[in-house]
């Protein structure tokens, strides 16, 4: 069943190559392989270590929810990647929540393979890769012209959750937009649905357990990664092609590498012009800019001399056909009370036997 992949996915000698799936069948993937790589690794999903579990050998890389024990000097962009897993009966592999990850975090420009042990048979991902990068974008362009974020916690176990949605929530309140903090268990359509005032919503959870990139039409509205609000949020954060992609939530938080802090409310970089690629439209400026301004307050004035809050809900709330019951007041007249209707539904007391 390995001759296949062997016969298909051919290299030169000295290439580097990574690979991961199951243990025992990574290992003998790679006894076959090593004579054929000189430097080739096996990943393995990045599950949490015992505790007080105490190692000589180097601590491995952690990054996109798997762990790449590399030798001393080495990178991983540097390998071409080589995974085997999906099934033959689900052959539209995007909804692979590992491989997404790997997709996306993969280094551009370097081989990456992939093959179906069902059916042996290796494809090229660099179209796909390229294809959830650009829905990347294009998730990030929808957090920017969102106006109500839900934070949906998908975790109460994993390290730095609060603190991780205490950053989230400074990040859509510094960006001019409202956040809602939602815990739904494992989020589905269905459920979502409930929420139609938000525009998108971010899933907070283990690398392990975030959803893989949903095709168009699953979800009511889109669901992003943490690190997806932050490239919206973060007037900071490197732009598109140049910043990594973060699986885990605590690489956004102060003490990572990869932190980027809010610059301060008087740096230029809020007041940058930004067009939406959607709309076309220009973004306005957050709204804590505007409320420096005298003449500006937190009450909208009406031609009637009334006052009504600024809120997302209530804008909402007004554009929809249906807003509830009407009670008309003053507009029926005035009636004593009658005896209602007598029974259960099945059967009431004036509809007689059938």
């Amino acid at each position: 069943m390995l001759e296949p992949w062997l016969h298909v996915w051919r290299r030169s000698q000295g290439q580097r190559c990574s690979f991961w799936e199951t243990r025992p069948m990574a290992e003998a993937l790679a006894t076959l392989l090593r004579p054929r790589y000189l430097d080739l690794i096996v990943s393995s999903p990045a599950l949490p270590l015992p505790t007080g579990l105490l190692s000589s050998e180097p601590k491995p890389l952690e990054c996109f929810g798997r762990r790449f024990p590399l030798a001393p000097g080495r990178c991983l962009e540097e390998y071409g990647a080589f995974y085997v897993g999906g099934s033959e009966s689900n052959p539209g592999s995007d909804v692979d929540p590992d491989l997404s990850r790997l997709l996306l975090g993969w280094t551009p420009g370097r081989s990456f393979y992939s093959c179906c042990p069902d059916t042996g048979q290796s494809h090229d991902e660099s179209v796909r890769a390229g294809r959830l990068r650009a829905r990347r974008h294009y998730l990030v362009e929808r957090a920017k012209d969102a106006r109500v974020v839900g934070l949906l916690v998908g975790t109460l176990g994993v390290a730095r959750y609060q603190e991780a949605l205490a950053h989230l929530q400074n990040l859509t309140q510094a960006a001019g937009k409202r956040s809602y903090v939602l815990s739904l268990g494992r989020p589905t359509p269905a459920k979502l649905a409930n929420f139609p005032e938000v525009d998108v919503f971010v899933l907070l959870a283990c690398p392990l357990g975030t959803l893989a990139p949903q095709p168009s039409g699953s979800f009511f509205r889109p669901v992003l990664a943490p690190c997806e609000l932050e490239a919206a949020c973060n007037p900071a954060w490197p732009p598109p092609g140049l910043a990594p992609h973060l699986i885990h939530y605590a690489d956004l938080l102060p003490g990572s590498p990869f932190h980027v802090p809010l610059p301060p409310p008087d740096s230029e970089l809020w007041d940058t012009p930004d067009v939406s690629l959607i709309t076309g439209n220009l973004r306005p400026t957050p709204a804590w800019k505007s409320s420096n301004v005298p003449e500006c307050s937190a009450l909208t004035p009406r031609p009637q001399l009334e006052l009504a809050e600024s809120s997302p809900a209530a804008l909402f709330l007004s554009s929809r056909s249906w807003q509830g019951l009407e009670p008309h007041l003053g507009q029926t007249p005035v009636i004593g009370a009658v005896s209602g209707r007598r029974g259960i539904a099945i059967a009431y007391e004036d509809e007689g036997s059938s």
